[in-house]
Order: C-alpha cells, then structure tokens, then sequence
C-alpha cells in the first residue's frame, strides 16, 4: 500500500511538512518534498542527487537526530514563476538553510535544491 502525503500547496509549507515528518520519523515522507532529481548538499560537505537516494540520506539523520526538530523562523521567500528561494534562521545558529523549490504541473511544491547547512560568517 503507497501512502499518499499532504502535499505542499505553498513553498514555504516545505518547511513545516519537512519538521513534522522528520518529528515522525518519517524518511519516506521527507523524500517526498523533493523533486525525482533533486540535489541536496547532506552530508556536509557532500552532494546527493535524486530522491531515493536523498531518502537514504535522511533516514540515517532520523537516527541519529534529536527529537523533536523544531520549527524555524522562516525568512521572506523569493519568487520567480515556478521556482522559489526559501530559507530559515536556524534554531541552533548554524548560519543558514537555503533551499531552492518548484511549482509541479499538479500545483505542489517540492525542494529540487536544499542547502540545510550554511556556515555562519
């Protein structure tokens, strides 16, 4: 049985669907918020493309992370048609989340660029 997910009707709802299934657990839910062939730089210092592999990725995070994740101010959101620059002022002063998001056909929204970790400085 395939679950079916809410599906983020604005960019900036990425964020909050992001948090609350991270607080689930849920890495299948999470990789959902991306794009078939987006890219995230996760690790640090490292880069993966696609979402099964981006899925990968954030299942290991969930098991190491402490619970519950929580949710960040979120800055102004820039528009250009179909994609979206959103970002967050991280909770624990990391410097920034940057993420890059794109208006499907269907109208959802998904991440095809996250930068969840950005050097203060």
């Amino acid at each position: 049985m395939t679950r079916t997910y809410e599906p983020a009707a604005t960019p900036e709802d990425i964020a909050r669907l992001f948090v609350e299934r991270a607080n689930a657990r849920d890495a299948d839910g999470l990789a959902e918020l991306y794009a078939p062939d987006a890219v995230l730089a996760y690790p640090p210092g490292s880069v993966t493309v696609g979402r099964e592999a981006i899925r990968e990725v954030l299942a290991g995070m969930l098991e190491h992370a402490p619970l519950p994740f929580p949710v960040e101010e979120p800055l102004p959101t820039i528009r250009y048609g179909d994609l979206a620059l959103t970002s967050t002022r991280p909770a624990d002063g990391t410097g920034g989340r940057v993420q890059v998001a794109r208006r499907r056909p269907d109208g959802a929204w998904e991440r095809v660029i996250d930068r969840p970790e950005t050097p203060a400085g």
